[in-house]
């Protein structure tokens, strides 16, 4: 696996920025630390988020159809490689040379990896431990892939919804320019009825909850700040007007969190932004991978209509 270095300056810059703006907020990509990691695993299993077994459906039943068309002996790029468990579904039908996951979490990705490896013996496994959120590096895809090898990104699990319909369009686009994308896999979660959508974000046991308030604790260890997760709790609304899902961390008293050379002030239920989850629809997906270069061969759709897996060639 290879790891690219952190810039810590940096990483502690952009959370003390965030915490300080007027609506303060924390990419989300910092809810995943190795145990944030397994949290959002968790998440998948909960009978109210329904976008994994949507997908697992489409997967089940559509895969050979999805992987036809998209080059031979390519390396397969898994974004938010995760597990890998969903990859290992592609592998078989795609059969690629080189499986690539990429992920923030690398604690977390090390053990799948090895047992990927060994279920599929003769694959090149590759893992690239890196923040993709910001755009691929094209020097970090060229040093584990080979140029002359197609290159299928496959991005699952709708965490695309996580951008704003035009930083998704950019970080799409990017994959062509930077990353020589010549194919993509991409999950995208629906719109479906809001109150189904606030409690698959806000579950009755409160996996989410932890998973949102444990950003607190990852925080204290990157800026070394002095959150209190008892002083904070969960919520999850709908926001029609812009079609996302918003993740917030309540202020339960007011308080002061102080972290080296900065310190903000919370008011009693005052907010801090984790994160968004767009939801689309086809038509307005599509139109966006048309903007972002892409042509799409292919949509396949649960029996709900909830979820879509689409497949696209620039």
């Amino acid at each position: 696996m290879q790891i690219y270095k952190e810039d810590v300056t940096a990483i502690r810059a952009e959370l003390a920025a965030g915490l300080l703006a007027s609506q303060p907020h924390v990419s989300p990509k910092y809810l995943y630390d190795a145990l944030g990691a397994r949290l959002f695993e968790a998440i998948t299993e909960l009978p109210e988020y329904t976008p994994t077994r949507q997908e697992a459906e489409i997967f089940g039943r559509s895969m050979a159809d999805i992987v036809r068309g998209l080059p031979a002996d390519s390396c397969l790029i898994d974004l938010g490689a995760g597990s890998c468990r969903k990859a290992a579904k592609v592998i078989p039908l795609l059969r690629p040379a080189q499986y690539l996951a990429v992920d923030i979490s690398v604690e977390f990705m090390g053990n799948c990896l090895e047992a990927l490896r060994r279920e599929f013996p003769g694959l090149a496994v590759e893992g690239l431990g890196i923040d993709f959120s910001q755009g691929l590096s094209a020097e970090a895809i060229q040093t584990m892939v080979p140029s002359d090898r197609p290159r299928v990104y496959f991005y699952p699990g709708s965490s695309i919804g996580n951008f704003h319909p035009s930083e998704a369009e950019a970080f799409l686009r990017g994959l062509i320019l930077d990353g020589g994308a010549q194919g993509l896999i991409i999950g995208v979660d629906m719109v479906k009825d809001p109150a189904a959508l606030e409690l698959a974000y806000d579950d009755p046991l409160g996996v989410t909850a932890a998973f949102n308030l444990n950003m607190l604790l990852h925080l204290n260890r990157r800026l070394q700040s002095n959150f209190s997760i008892h002083d904070w709790q969960h919520r999850a609304v709908f926001n029609v007007a812009e079609s996302r899902i918003e993740m917030h961390l309540v202020a339960r008293r007011d308080l002061s969190v102080a972290w080296p050379g900065g310190e903000r002030p919370f008011a009693r239920g005052q907010w801090i932004h984790t994160e968004n989850s767009y939801k689309y629809t086809v038509a307005s997906f599509t139109a966006l991978l048309a903007r972002a270069g892409y042509v799409v061969s292919g949509v396949f759709e649960d029996s709900q209509e909830g979820f879509a897996v689409f497949v696209a060639r620039p």
